[in-house]
């Protein structure tokens, strides 16, 4: 059980430090109102879900906003 226990923590500080990566690469500041977005590619949207539940926690600690695509 212990070993479970490690595993799945193990397995979330991964989730949580990818998601970290993923925010500091492929944030912007959109000129239109000024605020920083994060940008989750078109043609890999895959990430916008996987990493939605930290989206929602990200939104409310920082006001983070979060787009898919660029900005038009």
């Amino acid at each position: 059980m212990r070993r479970l226990v490690r595993w799945i923590a193990a397995l979330l500080v991964l989730y949580v430090a990818g998601y970290v990566v993923f925010r500091q690469l492929n944030t912007e500041v959109w000129a239109k109102d000024g605020r920083a977005y994060v940008i989750f590619p078109e043609k890999a949207a895959w990430t916008f879900y996987a990493f939605r539940p930290l989206t929602y926690v990200d939104s409310v600690l920082t006001g983070m906003r979060f787009h898919i695509g660029p900005h038009r």
